[in-house]
């Protein structure tokens, strides 16, 4: 790999391993101290290999560059000295023998990530420290993941830290009583990461893999961890499995979004997808049933390729049970997707009125499939309805597709 590319990949895998475990050295109230540290250390990379090439072992420059970093930041800061060396025995350098090992490192990541996803700080802010910190995301990257502007990012990641901070949090893991609970925050960050990644409003990109990634890399520490290797975190995982799975069949080659039922199966990971009933496999123990236990299921049964009425039997029922456990006005609409594959048209489109989500293109446009073959007139009606309401351009021409194909029919 070319230096121009090695950088922003180490920064991008070993940014946030620094930063965890210096943080977790030093307190999560000087993370900014973590932060810049690992920041100088690339910096100097970019400038020592540029004029004297790449080093023998890349990884090791850096880690040594950061440790050394640490200690002259502990030895020449009287602030840091006074507020936190002072109650350690011995020299700054003895105190700086910083542990890059990978279990180190993974520990100080998995702490990390419960400290990040604490329900005191809102959602949006877990998940942008979580980008930021865990990631190795650039402020740039992180505003246009949320469509929005690098300050009003900087404002709520300082927000949130000084909130962490006020609260005292401490980076460890919670204890045995507390994790179960917990752990639904860090779930639900992880998962909504993901879903950004996998499809999002809020920006023309119809995939996003470096999110969806970060997310399964994340969510697989939580296995690594006996603590934390729970039902739900394999549901999670298992999920995010097959979902991926279907990721270069869900792009054609103009890099338009390609509807389910058009995809080629060839194109699907099936190493993914066994990896994908493996952890659904081990989620399978105890009694708690989750909303991942349940969509993974959903998602396991769309990487079955037919359109037989058992499938679409098994399906409607997990939705039923996902309705009841969770109730989502898109849950339920997609329940009605289902809900016509076994009982027609006619019968799913009196289900899909009931929600009467006015608002929503998805909506619209389940109505039109659903009329095509009722009321082409009330088809098309929905289908510009839909164009109407729809915001990605990807949406947009799914929808004209639509309405260009059901004009050509009528024809």
């Amino acid at each position: 790999m070319k230096q121009q590319e090695l950088i922003p990949h180490l920064f991008r895998t070993e940014y946030s391993k620094i930063t965890a475990v210096l943080c977790r050295r030093f307190g999560f109230e000087h993370i900014e101290v973590a932060e810049d540290i690992a920041s100088e250390t690339f910096l100097a990379a970019m400038e020592s290999w540029a004029y004297k090439g790449l080093p023998e072992n890349p990884v090791a420059w850096l880690y040594t560059v950061a440790k050394n970093k640490a200690a002259t930041f502990v030895n020449r800061n009287s602030i840091f000295q006074e507020h936190v060396a002072k109650e350690v025995v011995g020299t700054a350098e003895e105190y700086m023998e910083i542990d890059l090992s990978e279990k180190n490192i993974t520990d100080s990541q998995l702490q990390m990530l419960f400290v990040i996803c604490n329900p005191i700080i809102p959602v949006e802010s877990q998940i942008g420290l979580s980008l930021r910190i865990l990631c190795g995301f650039g402020i740039d990257e992180i505003a246009d993941a949320f469509l929005t502007n690098k300050e009003t990012v900087n404002k709520r990641l300082y927000r949130a830290r000084e909130k962490l901070r006020q609260e005292r949090v401490k980076i460890e893991l919670p204890d045995g009583k507390e994790i179960e609970s917990r752990i639904q925050s860090v779930l639900l960050t992880l998962y909504l990461l993901f879903s950004e990644g996998y499809y999002s409003e809020s920006t023309d990109s119809v995939i996003r893999k470096g999110l969806c990634l970060e997310a399964m890399r994340l969510t697989y520490l939580l296995l690594e961890n006996r603590q934390t290797n729970l039902p739900a975190v394999n549901a999670l995982l298992a999920l995010m499995c097959f979902q991926a799975s279907r990721f270069d069949a869900r792009l054609n080659v103009n890099n338009d979004f390609v509807l389910y039922h058009d995809q080629d199966e060839n194109l699907w990971n099936h190493e993914l997808i066994n990896r994908g009933i493996l952890f659904l496999n081990k989620a399978a123990i105890g009694k708690v049933l989750s909303k991942y236990h349940i969509e993974a299921g959903i998602a396991y049964w769309h990487t079955v390729k037919n359109d037989s009425i058992e499938k679409w039997k098994h399906i409607l029922q997990l939705f039923n049970q996902l309705l009841v456990l969770q109730y989502s006005p898109i849950a339920a609409l997609n329940r009605t997707y289902a809900f016509s594959k076994i009982y027609g048209n006619q019968a799913a489109i009196a289900e899909a009125e009931k929600l009467n989500l006015t608002t929503n293109h998805f909506y619209f446009t389940l109505l039109g499939e659903l009329y095509q073959s009722v009321d082409t007139d009330r088809a098309k009606e929905n289908f510009d309805r839909a164009l109407f309401l729809a915001k990605s351009v990807s949406d947009k021409k799914i929808i004209q597709d639509k309405i260009d194909k059901l004009i050509s029919d009528c024809e």
